[in-house]
């Protein structure tokens, strides 16, 4: 390493892999599930209010769907409901 304080350090901050919708709301749905929860209720609470203590902190649950924007989860479940009613 050069310790000469005239030069400049690089220092790269790995970005954190980012989890499709669909994986975020499955993880929740099953820490949900695991800890006794209705996880639809709960999903809706949250959606509903924006109120993270809707989501169980475990399995990281709620940092998860906090890193969702709340409107992709509604497109998310919208779309997936579309898909499957509708499919030729």
């Amino acid at each position: 390493m050069d310790n000469n304080i005239n030069s400049t350090q690089y220092y790269k901050v790995e970005k954190d892999q980012e989890l499709p919708v669909s994986d975020v709301i499955e993880k929740v749905y099953n820490s949900l599930k695991e800890k006794g929860y209705n996880p639809v209720n709960q999903i809706v609470g949250y959606v509903m209010s924006g109120d993270p203590t809707y989501i169980t902190s475990y399995n990281n649950a709620r940092s998860l769907m906090m890193r969702v924007e709340r409107d992709e989860i509604v497109e998310e479940v919208l779309k997936f409901y579309l898909d499957k009613r509708f499919e030729e």
